[in-house]
This record gives C-alpha cells, structure tokens and sequence, in this order.
C-alpha cells in the first residue's frame, strides 16, 4: 500500500481542472416567508407547530429571510468565489396544493434568484425536493401513495418550463432515506409517522418520483440530473483501525445487512435497476412488497449524470447475538450499533473524514457509470461572535480534513468532481431548531445579520486555489494525517507511538503522510494509546466504558477542554489491580498537576485511593458516599422525580421503573427520584435492574410485564435501556403511549430517532465536562473545590 499525492508547482494541492466549488442551502432552512405571496403549506410548517417536535419550538416561519434577503445573499456568494450554489425550491411555492394551478409569484421568486446567481458567475444547481411536501398531498396520504410521485413529476416540469433555459444541472430527490425512515418510520421528522409499512412505501415511492421526475427532466431537455443520497461507509469497530482486518462470518454478515439498508436500498435501484434481496426480505417482513409493481424498477433507473453525495460520518457495527433491532434499521437484530470513538461535532458525529476518501472511491469503482459531486459536507460547532469575527478553527479543520480525505479519493481515481459545502447559512436545523450551526457564514436570528466566519474565509482562498496549500502556517492535525493516509486516528496515534500492533506496510504509509504534512504530534496524539503524561490524566476506572453510554464524548469533551486551558492530557485505564496500583503511583509521585476521574462504580476502590493521594482530583459525576471528592454532577434524583411526575400528571398510576446498575451512584440517585415520588403520591413501585445497555432495557421489561401485566408505565433509567424497552413492549404486541407510557434518562441520540420517539430527562453533559474541567483547575490553582450539580430538563415526546 502507497500513499499518492499530486502537489501543483505552487505549493498546492490541488483538484482536477473545472472542478466545482460551491456551497449548499434548502429551501425551507432559510427562506422563511411562509405565508407570503401565495405559499401553501408544507409538511414542515405543520410539524414545526406541533408542540413538542422541534427543539424550544421553534419553526422555519423567518429562518434566514431569504426570500427577501436573497440578493445579499448572492453578494456574499460572489465576494466567496462560489462557482456553484445548490438550492432547492419550495414545491409549496409552485403548487399550493401539490398539484393543479401554478402560482406564479412562487415561481417568479425563483427565476430572479437564478438571474441574480447568474449575474454573479455562480451556477445554479436546483435540488427539486428537499423534504417540504405541500401538506394537502400529505393528506391524501402522502408519500405512502403512489400518485405523489406522479405529482411531482409534474412539478418538475412546471419548474424547468420557467427556469430550464438558465439551470444545467437538476437534483430530484435529497436524501430519501431521511425522508422515509426519519419522517415516515419514527416520526421524528416530518410528517411525522411511525410506522414502517408506511416508511418503505414511501422510500419506494420517492425512488419512483426520482424516476419519472428524471424522465420528465430529459423529455424538456435537462442538461444534468442528479439524484441526492445520505450515504455512509459501514465498517466495524476493527476496520475503522485498519481497512484491511479480518472480519469474522458473523461481522461480515452485519456490515453487509446494515450497508444494504443505508446505501444499496437507494443506490441498486438507481444504478442498477434492482433491489439487493436482502433489502427485500426486510421490507416483506415489514410491509410487503405489494407496492413495488412491474416496471417501477425500469422507471427508477433513469440514465444518471451525476451522484450527489451527502457524508457526515460512518456507520459503525458489530454482531451481537441478542441485541435489539435498531430503531432506526428494521431487521437488524443481533447487530450492534457502535460508535467511531472519534472527536465529535455539535450535533454528537464522530468526525471521520478518511469515511469520505472510502466511500468516494467504493462509489466509483462499483458504480463507474455515474460522475460524483459531493453535494453535503460540513459540521456544526459551537461558535461564538468576537467582534467581527467567528473564530471557527474547529470548522476549518473538519472542512480541510474532509477535503484532503477527498483529494485523496480522486488520487485514488474517484471521478469526484466537485464539493459544495454545507451549509452557506447557519439556518434552521430542522428538528434540532435553531441551536446548531453549520453554515460558513454566521446568522443573528434576531437581526438576520450575515457575518462571514474564518471558515468562509479559508474557503474562499481554497476556492482561489482550486485546492489546499501543502505547506501552512498552522500544525497540521491529527486528523489530516489520518485522512492522508487513508487510515484511523488511532493508527496513525499507534504509529507516532511506537506500537507493534500496526504492520510495517501501514506504519510506512502514516510516516509518509506525517513527513509530507510536517506533522508534529501533540498531548492528544499521545493521549489515543498512552498512559504518559505532563500535565492532567483523564483516568478510566473499572467498567466505565460499559456502564456510561457517553464514555466517548466525556474523553473528547474533557480533553479538549483541558488543552484549550494549555494543559497536556493522557487517557489512563484503571480496569485492573495493576492498572490502578500504577495509576494511584503515578498520581502520587507527582507526575501530575491532577487528574479527572470519570464515573466510577461503587464497588471500585479507585476513587477513595486517589483521595488519598494529595494530588487534586475531581469526578465527573457523583462518587461512592464514602470519599471525599469533589465532582460536577447532574440532578439525577430531581430529573426522575419530574419524569415520574409528568407520567402522573398524565393519568399513570401503576408506574414501573428500570434501573440501572446498583453500583452507579447516578443510577442510585435517579432510582431514589422515582421511588420517592412515587411514595409522594401514594403510589406504589416496582423494579427491575439493567446494565445500560438495549438488551438489557428489553429484558427488564419483559420481567416487569410477567410481573405485572396491567402496568401503564415505566420508567428507565437510561435511554439505551428504554429503547429496549420499548422493543419489547411492540414484542408484547402493546402500544406506546396508549397501552403503556414509557420515558427514559439522558437525551442520547437514540433518544429522538426510537419509535415513537422517547421522552426523556436531558442531562447537560457538556456543560458537566466543562464544569468539573473548570472545578478541577480552580482547585489546582489553590481555589475552592465545592461541587458542582447542574439541573436536568425533562423533554416530552411521543412516548408518554
């Protein structure tokens, strides 16, 4: 294995000539004017004012008010060098109703947004359908019925009539997966539905209004069709470390499954004309496949000009014989659903930028016939206005990552030919609202005030470029070395760390890419496989990467914030005598300035050996009652007694509870909430325990209900747990609220995707890392170590 660049005269890496650069907007984030100038309404206008389904309510009403600020809009486009600009149209601007009477104020707002991109040299890329269905078509059943996709045919070609003499290149579809399985599968976005009959109708269905929208694009004349897909390389923990590992039968078979489901389900059909039979065998089982008629298949594989793909991070598993099925992936019992264990953007994404360099690569060699174009790519982050500036040097970072990993691909012959960036705007985020911010230039919701961040910036130079410069001023990252070579942050950390676990092919492959970059590791490179340290250890006790589903992020939270402070970090584990002999050594012999402990079990003697150390130490999360250390909590004991309220509040009286393990102070604490407010409203309890884990959620349910048929409620003291339990309720054959409600503990990701969607305590975890980051460096600084305990918020959903 080789690594290989192409470096421009000039110091530059650089992309193949005419290669496009652009960035990337849809309609219903950022226009906002949704009652103006005949607009119907959309899906999305009535699953916004539901109460209860996007984040502190908020709603696309104003969004960026791009309807009437598009002009300076376009301005800054043309000040960034943007060569293209992906947007989609309103579907409800044309047809109020979906079909029928054209309303020409819709499309006249369109047509003068393409003149004005035109007039600023950028190329209009029109994405037709990016999610909001005219509501009237939903009535009549939505993507579920086989005439939407009629209908939309229609509509496009009511808007290439008016604007095909301008636009080159036309998008169908964005993302039906999203569509189909978020909006029609577990109702967390719109319109809404939980119900998978319903969902691989409608995934279907789009593939067909794909199709014949295609067709109808062609018939007038459309220079380029595109089609739009979320896709993901699938790899198990193992592979994520080194591409070539050896899966087991078991592995093998589960990567398979789940890539059939994210990215062959949508790619066969298209490219290939045909379902993978395993996508088949779980739609029959789910909703038959009466809906798939002779000829849809020849419909859905129209001739392709271009593959839009939208990437984000990987998809993660692993077999695991008993596991639920994922929420979100029908059929996938006994398949585990893992994380990256990489740093993580705002949204909770691992960041993983060689993904894109496979995926890309994967993509041109099994499907030659269609160009690539990466139409989504971008992360948000937490910014913050100083001045005139935004400082986003996170962003930076994931975007340069991202497009080293995809020069990589082209090197590799991926027929890439071009990236858009997303998003232009920060905007409304859908069901997350307005609190996550993707876009290059900032927006003040209140004012609507634009602000290009550091980020817009560097792009525009990239964009001057035609690729990234070789040799920069700033360290070269991690990241950028992992996406250079082709391989994980934790092989090129083993490398740089002398490891003999990687073999001599991969080590030859990172030191090319750590010589090419100037690389010089840092405390972060280090801290991935070491135990040294310099400053502050960030130490694992026993069983705390099983017992906390949030391991990943508290490590890269942490450590982030610690170097941010100017401290060196190292990961130590303490899952054994050994381990945790040596690390109370090291503590003791004042290696260290301190160290951050995170939760640990009640039956760990760690913590009350560290105490004794002299050295400042601080827990995340409550210690054992017995030692003495100061920690940065949540209100475990107050978020169950408001879960446990709520479901009172809601008519529930006999409310079962789901604990987590009896050794968690965390899970002790939110045990004596339920149990005392229970006690409070003279109600009695009943229990059974889990470990945090699905599998195990499913098994304590089971319990309760042999227990006690004629529950109506249950509490669960962790959100893995509770989407178990929630498998095995629709098992039992019971419905969620109806029959029993069910609210779980920690707001984790699982959380708003499980069917129905699960209400749940929310716990403010970052702002615990940051607390007990804080708490630890005032308490190394000589100042008070009093604890901290930041409050919970309870968050409803369907599921109660």
């Amino acid at each position: 294995m080789t690594a290989m660049f192409t470096a421009a005269a000039g110091g530059t890496l650089s992309f193949p000539g005419g290669f496009v650069w652009g960035a990337a907007t849809a309609a219903y984030q950022i226009e906002g004017a949704a009652g103006e100038d005949g607009r119907g309404t959309s899906i999305w206008d009535v699953f916004t004012h539901t109460p209860g389904r996007v984040a502190g309510g908020h709603t696309g009403d104003v969004a960026c008010d791009h309807y009437h600020r598009y002009r300076d809009d376009v301005r800054l486009m043309r000040e960034l060098g943007l060569g293209a600009y992906r947007f989609s149209v309103a579907w409800p601007r044309i047809q109020p109703t979906g079909s029928g009477p054209v309303n020409a104020a819709g499309l006249d707002f369109y047509d003068r947004l393409v003149d004005e991109l035109l007039a600023a040299d950028v190329s209009p890329y029109v994405t037709l359908y990016h999610w909001d269905l005219p509501q009237p078509l939903e009535d009549r059943g939505g993507w579920t019925e086989r005439d939407t996709a009629h209908r939309f045919a229609d509509y496009a070609r009511i808007v290439h009539d008016r604007l095909g003499d301008r636009v080159g290149t036309w998008i169908t579809v964005n993302e039906p997966w999203v569509v189909s399985v978020l909006g029609y599968g577990i109702g967390a976005h719109a319109p809404g539905r939980a119900s998978w009959r319903d969902a691989f109708q409608a995934s279907h269905h789009l593939l067909l209004a794909h199709g014949l929208g295609a067709r109808a694009l062609r018939d007038a004349g459309a220079r380029e069709i595109a089609l739009t897909l979320n896709l993901a390389p699938v790899t198990t923990p193992g592979r994520l470390d080194d591409p070539e590992a050896a899966l087991s039968a078991e592995d093998a078979a589960a990567v398979d499954l789940v890539d059939c489901l994210i990215n062959r389900q949508f790619l066969d059909p298209v490219l290939r004309g045909e379902y993978p039979a395993a996508v088949l065998d779980v739609v029959e089982r789910a909703a038959g496949l009466g809906h798939i008629r002779d000829g849809d298949l020849e419909t859905v594989n129209q001739p392709l000009d271009l593959l839009g793909v939208n990437y984000y991070n990987p998809c993660v598993v692993s077999a695991e014989p008993g596991e639920p099925a994922n929420p979100a992936y029908p059929g996938t019992e006994g398949i585990r659903f893992g994380d990256a264990y990489a740093p993580k953007t705002a949204m909770g994404w691992p960041i993983v930028p060689t993904g894109l360099t496979r995926l890309l690569v994967r993509l041109s060699r099994d499907y030659p016939q269609v160009g690539l174009l990466v139409t989504e790519n971008g992360a948000a982050f937490e910014d913050t206005v100083s001045g005139e500036h935004v400082h986003d040097a996170d962003r930076i970072a994931f975007l340069e990552g991202h497009l080293r990993a995809a020069h990589t691909a082209v090197d590799a012959g991926a027929d890439l030919r071009g990236y858009l960036v997303w998003s232009l705007l920060d905007n409304f985020e859908w069901a997350e609202g307005y609190g996550k911010r993707f876009g290059i230039v900032h927006v003040d919701f209140d004012t609507q005030r634009r602000l290009p961040k550091d980020s817009a910036l560097w792009y525009r130079d990239v964009i001057r470029n035609n690729g990234l410069r070789a040799g920069r001023a700033r360290r070269p990252t991690l990241e950028e070395v992992a996406a250079r070579a082709g391989v994980s942050r934790s092989t090129v950390s083993r490398v740089i760390n002398g490891e003999a676990a990687v073999s001599p092919e991969f080590r030859a492959v990172v030191m090319d890419a750590v010589t090419e970059l100037g690389y010089v590791p840092n405390s972060a490179a280090r801290s991935l496989v070491t135990r040294r340290t310099e400053s502050i250890a960030l130490i694992v006790p026993d069983g705390a990467r099983a017992g906390d589903p949030l391991f990943a992020t508290a490590v890269d939270a942490a450590g982030r914030e610690l170097e941010r402070a100017g401290k060196r970090v190292t990961l130590m584990f303490a899952g054994s005598p050994a381990d945790r002999n040596r690390v109370e050594r090291h503590l003791a012999a004042g290696h260290v300035d301190g160290a951050l402990l995170l939760p640990a079990r009640g039956s760990d003697p760690l913590p009350g050996a560290l105490a004794g150390t002299g050295v400042p130490v601080v827990s995340l999360g409550r210690p054992p009652a017995a030692v003495a250390l100061p920690y940065a909590g949540t209100d475990d004991a107050g978020g169950a007694a408001a879960a446990v309220g709520h479901l009172l509040g809601r008519g529930r009286r006999r409310i079962a509870t789901i604990r987590g393990p009896v050794d968690l102070a965390a899970a002790r604490d939110r045990f004596d909430g339920y149990r005392n407010a229970l006690r409070d409203a003279a109600c009695r309890s009943a229990d059974a325990v889990g470990d945090l884990g699905r599998a195990s959620g499913a098994a304590a349910m089971r319990e309760l209900l042999a227990a006690d048929p004629s529950l109506d409620a249950v509490f669960v003291a962790g959100d893995l747990m509770a989407v178990g339990a929630l498998h095995a309720l629709r098992e039992a054959g019971l419905r969620v609220p109806e029959d029993v409600a069910v609210v779980g503990f920690g707001d984790e990701e699982d959380a708003a995707y499980a069917v129905p969607p699960l209400t749940t305590v929310r716990v403010p975890w970052s702002d615990q890392v940051l607390a007990a980051v804080r708490l630890l460096l005032r308490q190394i600084g000589g100042g008070p170590s009093s604890s901290v305990i930041l409050p919970t918020e309870l968050v409803v959903r369907s599921s109660s």
